[in-house]
């Protein structure tokens, strides 16, 4: 990956639909050329894919959490589970003192506490500990780097 595919990463995250004749004037390429990297970023697996970016108090999912999950198991294969509840956004095996962080968007903190109880149902979960965002600063998407 050179700079120009860096650079065409970070025009993409600000605007991935923006045309491929704006992205090669960008960064001094033909609309074709701009597109044929795009394509094989795409094909190598280093975009992953193409999405819209919704603020989630426009659409009710206002209640952030952080939750950590303890468990009395190896919490590595029980991914399935986690992707199971779709107001879970991420689910990461982690160490330390718990098992899994997971990021959940619900609408209420009600909706909240239900999430809590599904986590308690899967196999070797034995507690919980949430923390509520009262605020988000920023969210950053990762950044394509200098390699």
């Amino acid at each position: 990956m050179d700079d120009t595919d860096r650079e065409l990463l970070a025009l993409l995250q600000q605007d991935a639909g923006q045309s491929y004749a704006n992205l090669g004037k960008a960064v001094g390429l033909s609309a074709g050329a701009a597109h044929e990297r795009v394509r094989k970023l795409r094909e190598r697996g280093v975009i992953r894919r193409t999405t819209v970016d919704v603020d989630p108090a426009a659409v009710g999912q206002g209640v952030l959490a952080f939750v950590m999950v303890d468990s009395t198991a190896w919490m590595g294969d029980r991914a399935q589970d986690f992707a199971a509840i779709p107001e879970i956004l991420e689910a990461h095996v982690i160490a330390g003192a718990a098992s899994v962080l997971v990021k959940v968007r619900t609408g209420t903190t009600e909706q909240l506490q239900d999430v809590l109880r599904r986590l308690y149902a899967i196999d070797g979960v034995s507690g919980t500990q949430a923390t509520v965002s009262l605020e988000t600063f920023f969210e950053r998407p990762v950044s394509p780097g200098t390699g």
